[in-house]
């Protein structure tokens, strides 16, 4: 995430494949893993090199099986920065991967994401959140954009942006979210994420209803009304974040269309 400001700390109200310019080329189906290959999924990232990312290679690399992202004291951050898949947009999906993380680490992946204007390896849009201190993991977060969406726990739905003037220009003023249900408690659901240690994410994105689950459990649920700042589809990336020196792995990056 980009700042932890958000517009829910305000008053509540009361890829067969999809992706836009065809196929899923990229990726693979796992060696060995038919079960895996037979439901639609395709690996992404080989565990090997990064073919098919882009990003800067002074804060990430492949490493014994492992897409690594890492910030040492000498590699300190000015803006967060992603290694973007280079697949495809995709629209319509289900992402499974595993991820550990440093206690003080912060990261995410982001998805239906543009990349931002003059600032490299940058990205705009929805964000699975992920940080070592679980304090935020599982929460939907929007780099760059409308904020907090919705905080782990939570389940919410995103108003339609209204037309403002600010400096004679018009703009999409978005609304707050509104809470309309609950998945849990943030405690609650935090104990069953490990720290410093493997867990495994699954991302379901169909329509403007977004989930993010870990570790099996659904951790938020956005229904996104806004089509004005909503994404229909977009980039795929995975995020290191300005901040103290810190390490995230991600493994077994799998992709399927819905």
């Amino acid at each position: 995430m980009l700042k932890r400001t958000s517009a829910l700390l305000m008053p509540f109200a009361a890829i067969g494949l999809l992706f836009t310019g065809g196929s899923c080329q990229s990726g693979t189906a796992p060696a060995g893993d038919s079960t895996t290959a037979d439901k639609g999924f395709v690996q992404i990232f080989d565990g090997k090199t990064l073919k098919g990312w882009e990003g800067d290679s002074i804060h990430w690399r492949a490493e014994n099986g492992h897409l690594v992202g890492e910030v040492t004291p000498e590699t300190l951050l000015k803006t967060n920065t992603f290694l973007i898949w280079q697949g495809d947009q995709p629209a319509d999906f289900e992402l499974t991967c595993e991820f550990k993380i440093t206690s003080g680490g912060n990261s995410g992946i982001n998805y239906r994401s543009v990349m931002v204007e003059n600032v490299p390896h940058a990205l705009k849009g929805y964000q699975a959140d992920i940080d070592g201190a679980n304090n935020y993991t599982g929460q939907n977060y929007e780099e760059r954009g409308r904020t907090t969406l919705a905080y782990r726990g939570q389940i919410t739905t995103i108003p339609q942006a209204t037309d403002s003037l600010q400096n004679g220009v018009k703009n999409n003023a978005w609304s707050p979210a509104v809470v309309n249900g609950s998945l849990g408690s943030s405690d609650s659901l935090k104990a069953l994420i490990k720290s410093e240690d493997w867990n495994k994410c699954r991302l379901v994105v169909k329509g403007n209803h977004l989930q993010h689950y870990v570790n099996g459990v659904l951790m938020s649920d956005v229904t996104d009304n806004d089509t004005k700042n909503g994404k229909a589809k977009g980039l795929l990336g995975v995020q290191v974040h300005v901040g103290p020196p810190m390490k995230v792995e991600y493994r077994d990056i799998m992709l399927k269309s819905l």
